[in-house]
């Protein structure tokens, strides 16, 4: 079956067409010569086309546009380079489970192998961090490798697919059809958990008295977030979420213990390491979240819900493995499980969170990189925060208050510098309705600063607040504890004035050194509508608190701040 009459259309056409019949209204990239065909087509269509000022740009856009949206990005870029420009931005949306497609232009197939200009093996080089990717060697198999592309990118644990499309490809004449269904004989996801599995894990819960529900990426990739509070408040158990779970369950819910692992929360840590009983949902038990693996949970049985089998009992053993969809599953669960209510258990996970809160000290000269997040936490209780990674990526996790899943977007697995400038400029463009908020370090905003350009030519008022302490902050760190503090190569103070870049950009340029200009700058910049950037000097030497060392337990915790 196929849908439309059949007309005949250039390679590079039939391409706009399939992007047309699969929604995707707006692209991001960067124009060359392999790709020249596609672009010429595109100057007639009605498609939106962010042009970026580098290609992995336009990936971290895709992505954020992807995150926030729950659509499929696309990017575009040519060959060679600008397709090898594109893996950082792939590598990030594979290790993090985004659904991407990414397009890349290559050399005419009589060239190809022949190290003509600007030719590179994309496919082979980007296999590892792919779903799936193509090569299109004939231009009449466009339409149904661009519908298995979007299915494969957007179904089961989402990631990215690329599509690789020699000039000659966009160049032939085809009679144009799209085909109305995928069958895809090795590629079918569990979408309904096995309901033996279901039943067993309902058994265990009514038999736990400590259970501690650690639900991950894939909640709210799952939209299973309602679900998910729902369940938790059922069998009344703690919630703890990874980086990438924050939001699926609202900051100040109840049930919420915050962020685990190593730079968890204590009464998380504390709270998973005397658990009888983890339920783990959409979550891959990461090195950074488990800490020594031995000395993992040592007392907890596993429940564990993922729709990737590959993830289940990779890292940690489970004990009763149900793979599916994390929003089916739990809907399912609610079926057949009971409260398990552990008073005494509740009382003592509320205890550890009064003993051992996340804070700071206070200071009324310096300006704390925490009171910053929690300024802009008050300001704009309601914006999407994006991140770039380091220090201030950990800060805006604990102290930023999110109530709503899709509105905090970071680079989890990879863990990407420069990122989330990008990424936020993406997330505008796909809920223009929110103020967006890409809160940076001075190290990872200079990664992708180009990106102010794409912003102001396109008139994408994301607001960049960066923490300016003048080190690559989270390496410093790491000098500091671990290597007698010789700071070798993490200072990078009066690198660059970033009121004056932002300005010469046509974007608004703020500065904070005190901290009653903090507040003042944020309102200003999202009143003012444009692009901006708030340069936010802050405690040089100020350290992410609590911390877990590495190849220690995860209640093996340093608290920096009482030293």
């Amino acid at each position: 079956m196929t849908t439309g009459s059949k007309e005949k259309v250039n390679g590079a056409r039939a391409l706009i067409k399939c992007l047309e019949e699969e929604g995707a209204d707006t692209l991001f990239g960067y124009p060359g010569g392999q790709v020249i065909p596609f672009y010429d087509e595109l100057y007639d269509s009605d498609l939106h086309h962010i042009l970026v000022r580098h290609e992995q740009a336009a990936a971290h856009a895709a992505d954020g546009y992807a995150r926030v949206t729950g659509k499929t990005g696309v990017c575009i870029s040519t060959s060679g380079p600008g397709a090898t420009n594109l893996v950082t931005g792939i590598a990030t949306a594979y290790m993090d489970s985004v659904p991407m497609v990414a397009l890349t232009g290559q050399v005419p197939q009589f060239l190809i192998g022949n190290d003509a200009f600007q030719e590179a093996n994309i496919t082979g080089i980007t296999q590892p961090i792919t779903k799936h990717n193509y090569l299109v060697q004939d231009a009449n198999e466009l339409p149904r490798i661009m519908k298995e592309a979007f299915h494969i990118a957007s179904t089961g644990r989402p990631g990215p697919v690329l599509v690789d499309l020699p000039k000659d490809v966009q160049n032939s004449e085809i009679e144009f059809y799209y085909p109305e269904k995928v069958e895809l004989r090795g590629y079918k996801p569990t979408y309904k958990g096995n309901l033996q599995q279901i039943k067993r894990a309902a058994g265990e819960i009514a038999n736990s008295t400590r259970p501690v529900i650690y639900a991950g990426g894939g909640v709210i990739s799952s939209n299973a977030s309602a679900e998910l509070v729902k369940f938790a408040e059922t069998i009344m158990a703690p919630v703890t979420t990874t980086l990438m779970g924050i939001g699926a369950i609202p900051t100040d819910h109840f049930l919420n213990i915050g962020m685990l692992g190593m730079h968890g929360s204590k009464y998380a840590n504390y709270s998973v390491q005397e658990s009888d009983l983890i339920i783990a949902v959409g979550a891959r038990f990461d090195d950074r979240v488990t800490g020594k693996l031995e000395s993992f949970a040592p007392n907890a049985r596993v429940i564990h819900i993922d729709i990737d089998p590959a993830e289940i009992s990779k890292n940690v053993p489970v004990h009763i493995p149900i793979v599916g969809d994390a929003k089916e599953i739990l809907r399912a669960l609610a079926k057949y499980v009971k409260c398990c209510r552990s008073e005494a258990w509740i009382a003592k996970v509320n205890e550890w969170k009064k003993e051992y809160p996340l804070t700071y000290r206070k200071d009324s000269k310096v300006i704390q990189p925490q009171f910053v997040v929690e300024e802009i936490s008050a300001a704009c209780k309601d914006a999407i925060i994006v991140t770039e990674v380091g220090q201030h990526q950990m800060w805006a996790a604990q102290f930023f208050k999110y109530s709503e899943p899709r509105t905090f977007l970071t680079s989890g697995g990879l863990g990407t510098m420069g990122y989330g400038y990008p990424a936020a400029i993406g997330a505008k463009v796909g809920r223009p309705d929110k103020v967006v908020i890409d809160i940076s370090g001075d190290g990872s905003f200079q990664m992708n600063s180009q990106e102010l350009a794409t912003a102001v030519q396109n008139d994408i008022p994301v607001v960049a607040v960066i923490m300016n302490n003048g080190y690559l902050g989270m390496v410093r760190q790491w000098q500091e504890l671990f290597y007698n503090s010789r700071y070798s190569c993490t200072d990078i103070s009066g690198s660059v004035d970033f009121v004056k870049l932002a300005e010469a950009y046509g974007a608004l340029g703020l500065r904070a050194e005190r901290p009653s200009e903090v507040r003042p700058a944020i309102e200003e910049a999202i009143k003012s509508g444009r692009p901006a950037v708030i340069d936010v000097i802050i405690e040089p030497e100020a350290n992410v608190s609590p911390m877990v060392p590495a190849g220690a337990a995860i209640n093996e915790i340093l608290d920096l701040e009482e030293q």
